[in-house]
């Protein structure tokens, strides 16, 4: 029976850093390389900045690492309650963001969600967290 769960949080932390980080961190990073390096601009600035947060191009940064490197962290199960914790931290603006705007929230929620799970709760016996605690015995 714990394999059953073990595997389900398997797959749910492998598609939900996996996707997260193909289809929401990796644009922001090019974006932020292409902006630190090459001067090019990024709209996402713009978008922190209309939130009210000071210093926004440090926030977006912020955001694209947690985005990114933490779903990459995530999908592997490595650090993953750090992992997890940037995640929800990322996820509960971009929530207040689409509930004060387009109400296209659910995205950000579910990722939101996910990241408590994973921030609250165990990543299971093939996290590579679980792997490195049993050789350190």
């Amino acid at each position: 029976m714990a394999y059953r769960s073990d595997f389900g949080l398997l797959l749910v932390r492998v598609c939900a850093g996996g996707m997260l980080a193909a289809f929401h961190g990796w644009a922001k990073v090019k974006s932020a390389y292409a902006l630190l390096l090459h001067d090019q601009e990024w709209r996402f600035v713009q978008t922190v900045a209309g939130l009210g947060f000071p210093f926004p191009m440090l926030f977006a940064l912020a955001a694209a690492i947690a985005e990114f490197f933490g779903g990459l962290l995530l999908a592997v199960g490595l650090l993953t309650r750090w992992a997890a914790g940037a995640i929800a931290i990322t996820m509960l603006v971009a929530v207040y963001r689409h509930l004060t705007t387009d109400w296209r929230f659910e995205l950000a929620a579910l990722y939101l969600v996910i990241a408590l799970l994973f921030f609250f709760g165990d990543p299971g016996r093939w996290a590579l967290d679980a792997r490195l605690r049993l050789r350190g015995r």
